[in-house]
């Protein structure tokens, strides 16, 4: 296990000057009422996958300790460690060199996850600026892949301005990446020119949202790329005490910066839901167009959460993908087990948009028991079953315990 001391960014550069000139403000601080940020997740995981003679079985255990300074001023500070720890090693980490086995992309590594000074001293504005933790929307296009145990964050400056009623502005610049591979991977972090402009507005019918997200990436030429997106989403509660709820999006995305290729993608996304007595169900599609060199790509997103659990197209295939999918849940009214306890169930059904070729399906399921404020416990699993020729079947387990304080 090692420490893993990073280069300095320009954002991390500002944010050590503004460090500095809050220390020498004198007792400031010393009147704030700081927090102690602590979390832990014990997580076994196995993988058995079609192509290899050993299935992966990896006991990992993620632990963070932070500091939040509290408010002083409309200045607040927060620093947070993250460590991976190693228990049971029979996976390929992506960076260990077993590469016999299935991967479950957990590294070891001992790292800075948050370093970040915010500032709310202005009316209807808070300015984040450091290491940080981002995640706009539902994550799909950018987010801190949570689930991992080395989470992603951004050395990023970040204004969100709430002036207008119902109205949310954010204007972000990424300067960095770290990625969930960590520093010994060759691809554990990207340098970033990269703007995203997001509006939300709040009305009667429901929540419209656009954005615009200039990416350039410096490391991987081809990943940059210019998205521009619109969504609507919103809910209707009855006097019967169910909701309905259902969310579209559409984006377009073309070449941006210096990558090389020329091309124009679409994306299109929506789903309809439905919640009353503890249940609800919901019916979706997502669609990625592909030209058949490339698919519509978000190498910054939350991927887990989308086209199934198992984490077979984190990538969009040459010729694009439709994947449509059916969900269940159930949340007990009384729970037997601590104070909370929920299921769900998934369906996927993958294609090929370009051609129509079978991409194979999946089924997803998780049960998560929260046993205090403090503590939970998860059980969760991915089932895809490949075509022909791949991508490969494989079945995913996790059981997981997780203090968060």
């Amino acid at each position: 296990m090692k420490l893993t001391v990073k280069k300095p960014t320009r954002s991390m550069l500002l944010l050590g000057c503004a460090c500095g000139l809050v220390a020498n403000t004198g007792t400031a601080l010393a009147q704030a009422e700081p927090d102690i940020l602590f979390n832990a997740r014990l997580r076994y995981e196995q993988v058995d996958q079609d192509g290899f003679a050993d299935s992966a079985n990896a006991l990992t255990l993620r632990t963070r300790l932070g500091i939040d300074s509290g408010e002083v001023e409309g200045f607040r500070f927060l620093l947070e460690a993250e460590n991976v720890l190693h228990l049971v090693d029979d996976f390929n980490s992506t960076t260990n060199g077993l590469a016999g086995y299935p991967v479950v992309a957990d590294p070891e590594e001992t790292e800075l996850n948050r370093l970040q000074v915010s500032f709310s001293g202005v009316s209807d504005t808070v300015a984040v600026l450091g290491r940080q933790r981002v995640i706009l929307g539902d994550a799909r296009h950018v987010g801190n892949v949570g689930f991992r145990q080395n989470e992603q964050t951004f050395d990023a400056f970040r204004v969100t301005w709430t002036g207008v009623e119902n109205l949310t502005l954010n204007y972000l610049y990424l300067d960095r990446v770290h990625r969930i591979f960590g520093d010994d991977h060759p691809a554990g972090e990207w340098d970033l020119d990269a703007h995203l402009f997001n509006v939300d507005y709040a009305g009667g019918m429901g929540t419209i949202s656009g954005f615009a997200h200039l990416v350039d990436n410096q490391d991987v030429a081809t990943l940059s790329a210019a998205t521009y997106g619109l969504r609507w989403s919103g809910q209707h509660d009855t006097a019967a005490g169910a909701s309905f709820a259902w969310f579209a999006e559409y984006a377009r995305q073309s070449e941006h910066g210096d990558n090389p290729a020329s091309f124009d993608l679409d994306m299109f996304r929506a789903q309809a839901s439905m919640a009353a007595n503890g249940l609800s169900g919901a019916i979706g599609i997502e669609s990625l167009d592909g030209n058949g060199t490339r698919g519509f790509s978000t190498p910054l997103a939350t991927l887990h959460a989308y086209q199934g659990w198992a984490d077979v197209f984190l990538a969009t295939p040459a010729n694009g993908m439709r994947d449509v999918y059916v969900r269940a849940s159930w949340t007990a009214a009384q729970s037997p087990i601590g104070e909370g306890l929920s299921a769900a169930v998934a369906f996927h059904d993958f294609e090929a948009l370009r051609g129509g070729g079978d991409l194979g399906s999946e089924i997803d399921a998780v049960v998560t028991a929260r046993l205090s404020a403090h503590y939970s416990l998860q059980l969760k699993g991915a089932f895809y079953n490949g075509p022909t020729g791949g991508p490969a079947d494989r079945d995913k387990v996790w059981l997981a315990f997780t203090v968060n304080y």
